[in-house]
């Protein structure tokens, strides 16, 4: 099978490129070799393939708040651009998407039909690129994830990794609740949904169970060898940002179950395998 990975050089990008390496042929694009919101640019490399992932984006989330037009051509015109070259080149269209589509404000899982209503410009724009591949391919599969971290690219268990070796307390927010997952892991699902050929549609790709941020900072902190209760407790009060957080981002999976497509394992139980080489301890 030929794959085509756009924004093949960022976090998770990288991990979907060495899962499908000696499985599959895969042509990995970054941004230097595709400009996903240029139409020439797509039309002249989608082609002769059999699967389109799209994880190029705008991941910025508080600069989107001011930068919304920038961050709606990467996030919602890019994808559909691809999305059409897909159809036309009879490839399968796989678009990552997030939790940022909903506004968190549930109190059970989000299911994969639950209406949009996100509450930030990233939200908005990641929305309108799942309405984009909707309306331009018919064989498509919308992933949506969240909470990421990866051993490819910044991300918040290396930030809280070198805080706890700085400080002597870290405040970290409870009333944020998700589901932390390792890029690996979504990549994994996406090639063995693709692999399962499963049906058009949007899919969750997040760990399963739930923690808060201070949770998951607490089992970091854990996994360094230090004492977890250095890891105090506050709120989003305290950390005011320029775009709204959810403030539950908890995904369910019930689209992988209807499809045969074993979900992704319980977030402690992935992180301890994700460790070693998120925080590079060798």
């Amino acid at each position: 099978m030929r794959w085509l990975v756009a924004g093949a050089m960022g976090m998770l990008g990288t991990d979907v490129v060495q899962r499908l390496d000696g499985a599959h042929e895969v042509r990995a694009l970054g941004r230097a070799e595709l400009d996903i919101t240029d139409p020439e640019s797509v039309a002249a490399v989608v082609h002769d393939v059999d699967v389109v992932v799209n994880c190029a984006a705008w991941t910025a989330v508080d600069a989107a708040e001011t930068e919304e037009s920038a961050a709606f051509a990467l996030n919602a015109v890019g994808p559909q651009l691809l999305a059409r070259a897909a159809a036309a080149a009879g490839a399968r269209m796989v678009q990552v998407s997030t939790d940022y589509v909903f506004d968190g404000s549930a109190t059970s899982p989000y299911r994969e039909d639950a209406p949009l209503s996100p509450a930030s410009a990233y939200g908005r724009t990641k929305g309108a690129g799942e309405w984009a591949v909707r309306a331009e391919s018919d064989d498509h599969l919308i992933v949506r994830t969240a909470w990421l971290y990866g051993a490819h690219g910044g991300c918040f268990p290396k930030t809280m990794a070198r805080l706890a070796g700085e400080r002597e307390e870290l405040l970290v927010v409870v009333d944020q609740v998700g589901q932390p997952t390792w890029t690996a892991d979504v990549a994994d699902l996406i090639v063995r949904l693709v692999e399962a050929t499963a049906p058009s549609g949007t899919y969750h790709a997040t760990s399963a169970g739930e923690v808060s941020w201070h949770g998951f900072t607490r089992a970091i902190v854990s996994t360094l060898g230090k004492d977890p209760g250095m890891v105090k407790e506050t709120t989003s009060e305290a950390f005011v940002r320029p775009a709204p957080r959810p403030a539950y981002s908890v995904l369910g999976h019930e689209a992988l179950e209807r499809a045969g497509v074993r979900p992704i394992g319980n977030w402690r139980e992935r992180w301890h395998a994700a460790a070693p080489s998120v925080l590079d301890l060798g």
